[in-house]
């Protein structure tokens, strides 16, 4: 269905990062929510209507959090982040899986070689299947130990000539101080990669925000629980906080 004027997207290919935290249901102890992969799908399926060309990364924290993990238990950091990358695997499965049964197309694309499961990411290829119309899902991160999802989703997103990175969290954009834990925490509307970085905001690592600056990469971080947020964040509305 081709986009009218009323819909025209802003951004035309995003890189959409989903924290693995978002996936669980914390009232039932689900590791992996099925009611917000279904959300998701009619996400991706409202910016497929509209001509945008979809990849997402989605984090492992559900499952096993390489640092915290490691300092949890005394694994060792390279063995903790090795684990947190296959638990982005899982994700990136489930969600495929929950995808297809929606009806879309999609690709799984690994950062670690497991051919009988993924294929294995190539930047032209990940760049076909979005032309073709697939959502293309990033999985295992970079394949390296120490990079974050975060560091994976603008390190991709530049790969893949993406207009935007979309961070779906807990929280309907970035707060001065955690506003879990500070009912006086300050929403920003729009705030700059440096200010972001000076301010330790903490949305994403340094290294993260600091490729997306280099490259004027804008960055919207919004709502996961909010329905249509990220279709509004394409079209160009105001919706959560805009890092630019």
């Amino acid at each position: 269905m081709p986009a009218t004027s009323a819909n025209k997207p802003k951004y035309r290919r995003i890189v959409l990062k989903i924290s693995g935290e978002a996936l669980r249901n914390d009232a039932t102890g689900e590791s992996i929510d099925s009611s917000v992969l279904d959300r998701l799908a009619e996400e991706l399926r409202s910016l497929q209507k509209i001509g945008t060309q979809v990849a997402v990364i989605v984090g492992g924290g559900n499952i096993f959090r390489g640092l915290a993990g490691a300092r949890a238990n005394g694994t060792d950091r390279t063995t903790g982040d090795n684990m947190g990358m296959l638990a982005t695997v899982i994700n990136g499965l489930a969600l495929m899986d929950r995808l297809e049964k929606a009806g879309l197309e999609c690709r799984v694309m690994t950062a670690i070689p497991m051919d009988r499961i993924a294929e294995p990411f190539i930047q032209r290829r990940a760049t076909r299947h979005l032309e073709r119309g697939r959502i293309v899902i990033f999985v295992a991160g970079t394949g390296n130990p120490y990079c974050t999802t975060d560091y994976a989703s603008a390190l991709r997103a530049n790969e893949i000539g993406a207009d935007a990175i979309l961070k779906a969290t807990k929280v309907d954009g970035v707060y001065d101080k955690d506003p879990m834990k500070h009912k006086d925490a300050k929403r920003y509307d729009r705030v700059s990669h440096a200010e972001a970085l000076q301010k330790r905001l903490g949305v994403m690592d340094a290294e993260a925000f600091s490729l997306c600056e280099a490259n004027k990469l804008p960055i919207i971080v919004l709502s996961m629980s909010e329905k249509g947020a990220v279709k509004k964040a394409v079209l160009g509305q105001r919706i959560g906080t805009l890092v630019a």
